[in-house]
């Protein structure tokens, strides 16, 4: 699956593009549902664990290349620990230690903005006016969509430092992968940092929440979906299409997410979105469309 600097196919990117948007938007609902039977850690290390097992069929039968020097298996390590241990972790964690989803939706929404800071000074990246604009509409679309989930009270320094560290690993994470691991194959990739992430969280599972689990069938779905959907099938999506395009590009996507998770509300548990979320919705779409014009 090693994917050349070519020029993209935008017919195929506009397909991995929603893909990623409405399954990474879906996880949102589906971790929440995990969360009730398992501690965050314990969630994830499940989720990792079924990751595993997931993986090694698949590598059994197509004996994708590994890394080819300790150099890189070093950076995918890198990558993994930010991309997975360190963002999942910190986000789940916010909102086990009382954050709101929708302040959690809202801090991780910055993204696109760090994103688009750092590859400027770090990768030469240059915006335009309107894509620095289009930045700034996303932010205060997806504010306006999360506004009236948003519980101040329910912030603690514990939680603001654990979302803290959940939007630096992700943003670290995004330009590390795409910086030292533009060649790596993307399916013995997902492995190693599966592994290592479980080697991580399942340590911290087991000192700080006991390894608890009450099981269910709501768990074991949400697990299934989170694994294969957003774990190997999103996570990909975003890496390839991080290799192909800008990174402020891309990571804009990440505006759409809230608006997918308020969509998803609406259909499964009748929670309709106020006028204002549908008016941060538009705001949204129109930042997310300046951002990725050519």
């Amino acid at each position: 699956m090693n994917v050349p600097d070519a020029r993209p196919d935008n017919r195929h990117d506009a397909l991995l593009a929603w893909l990623f948007v409405l399954v990474w938007g879906s996880g949102y609902l589906a971790s929440k549902v995990g969360m009730q039977y398992a501690p965050p850690f314990t969630f994830l290390s499940l989720r990792y664990i079924f990751g595993v097992l997931c993986l090694v069929p698949w590598l059994l039968i197509a004996r994708p290349p590994w890394p080819a020097s300790g150099r890189e298996f070093f950076h995918i390590c890198v990558a993994g620990l930010l991309m997975h241990a360190l963002t999942l972790g910190g986000s789940h964690y916010a909102q086990y230690l009382g954050m709101s989803a929708g302040i959690t939706a809202l801090l991780l929404a910055t993204q696109p903005l760090l994103t688009a800071v750092f590859a400027h000074h770090m990768t030469g990246e240059r915006l335009m006016s309107s894509q620095w604009a289009g930045v700034v509409l996303g932010l205060a679309g997806v504010a306006l969509v999360v506004w009236h989930k948003v519980d101040v009270k329910a912030v603690t320094a514990a939680s603001l430092a654990a979302a803290a560290i959940s939007l630096a690993a992700m943003t670290t994470g995004t330009l590390y992968q795409r910086a030292f691991c533009r060649t790596a194959d993307l399916r013995s990739s997902s492995f190693i940092q599966f592994v290592l992430s479980l080697c991580v969280l399942a340590p911290a599972a087991w000192a700080v929440e006991g390894f608890s689990v009450r099981w269910s069938w709501q768990m074991a779905a949400a697990i299934v979906f989170l694994v294969i959907f957003a774990s190997i099938l999103a996570v990909n999506a975003l890496h390839l299409l991080m290799r192909r395009g800008h990174a402020a590009k891309v990571t804009s996507l990440m505006f759409l997410t809230p608006v997918v998770a308020v969509f998803l509300e609406w259909v499964m548990f009748a929670v309709v979105p106020t006028g204002l979320s549908i008016a941060g919705i538009v705001v949204t779409c129109l930042g997310v469309a300046l951002v990725s014009r050519r």
